[in-house]
């Protein structure tokens, strides 16, 4: 089985902007970097496609042919709970600090930690290899910190590996495992 993730193109929202599961829009040269995706994929037969329900998602999905993609929320990207859409430098939550320091562990206010992200994450991969044939490919449409979560998983690695050895993804960028 291999499951190849590829991550939404980039977004219009200011960098230093906390939005994780927010619903933003993506940038004016969405066609463009949707194009080279669906170019990269093409030729690939997929058994199964899924996709984060977050429009950045499920919009690059569309245009690639995959309009009845399933739309699964395990899929999502972090949830950074009362911090979304905020600067991180005008983030006066005294839990943030705490969060730079221990970011596998400590859950944003409202929010999901990065071990909750990977076991969230772990769950839907382990899911889709019990429910899939060694022989068959999946496509999921996806976010950076699930790609990350699923190079970790697939990898076995340990978590603490998520941002030392495993480089972040790009927008666009497709990742294949197993």
């Amino acid at each position: 089985m291999s499951v190849y993730l590829v991550r939404h193109t980039e977004v219009d929202v200011p960098k230093g902007i906390c939005y994780g599961r927010t619903d933003v829009g993506l940038k004016a040269g969405f066609e463009a970097e949707a194009r080279q995706v669906s170019n990269r994929l093409s030729g690939i037969l997929f058994e199964r496609v899924y996709t984060s329900p977050l429009s950045r998602c499920t919009r690059l999905a569309d245009y690639c042919g995959f309009p009845h993609a399933i739309r699964d929320d395990r899929l999502m990207e972090l949830n950074f709970g009362d911090w979304e859409m905020q600067s991180f430098d005008r983030i006066t939550d005294p839990r943030l600090l705490e969060w730079y320091e221990d970011y596998l562990h400590v859950r944003p206010t409202g929010g999901e930690s990065f071990l909750d992200l990977l076991h969230r994450v772990s769950g839907f991969l382990d899911q889709l290899r019990n429910e899939t044939s060694e022989e068959s490919n999946s496509l999921v449409f996806t976010h950076g910190g699930v790609q990350l979560c699923a190079l970790i998983h697939a990898e076995k690695r340990p978590p603490e590996d998520a941002f030392r050895l495993v480089k972040p993804p790009s927008y666009g960028s497709i990742v294949k495992v197993y």
